[in-house]
């Protein structure tokens, strides 16, 4: 069990130097872009409005949805997750971009941005495909963003992918149960 674990960590940590190497324009500006936007969760926040706005009663309901799972997954990640396992962040020598010096403290496992955008994403896509289609690709920048930029390795993201694809289970599960219930 010690050496699967033992490769895992080796191809995690290989994974995070190649992805930290991508050195395309796109890439450089993009990635560093939905980060930013999903700082404090200005993103899907933003998106959730748009969503609301011009998405008639499913629309609203896939905002309000979208919004209840990103902050049960950020309690998940943020508030659960980095308590219980302390890691530290992917050495800054391993990442040959400026994002290096902009990383956060904190514990590295799980990844609260990834938690929070596929939360948001993976929710609304369940109540509207269509917004949850254009919400998709932001959320995939932000979990690759959070490798590329230092502040996580690739299991990180995967951990804070799937607790926010549980936030989704969860709220929609009570949704679903919650509306049953006042018919």
């Amino acid at each position: 069990m010690s050496g699967m674990l033992a490769g895992l960590r080796r191809y995690d940590h290989r994974l995070t130097r190649r992805i930290a190497a991508w050195d395309h324009p796109w890439i450089r500006t993009a990635l560093p872009t939905a980060q930013d936007a999903a700082e404090h969760t200005l993103l899907w926040w933003g998106a959730a409005a748009a969503v609301a706005a011009t998405g008639g009663r499913r629309g609203r309901v896939a905002a309000g949805a979208g919004l209840a799972a990103m902050g049960l997954a950020e309690v998940l990640s943020n508030t659960v997750g980095k308590q219980l396992v302390e890691r530290r962040r992917p050495p800054k020598e391993w990442i040959p971009n400026e994002e290096v010096e902009d990383r956060p403290t904190s514990s590295s496992f799980p990844s609260g941005h990834t938690a929070a955008a596929v939360a948001f994403a993976a929710t609304v896509a369940v109540v509207s495909p269509r917004a949850g289609a254009l919400c998709a690709p932001a959320a995939l920048a932000v979990a690759l963003g959070r490798v590329h930029s230092g502040a996580h390795y690739p299991s990180d993201i995967a951990a804070g992918g799937l607790i926010g694809l549980a936030a989704t289970a969860l709220v929609l599960t009570g949704r679903h149960r919650a509306t049953r219930r006042w018919r």
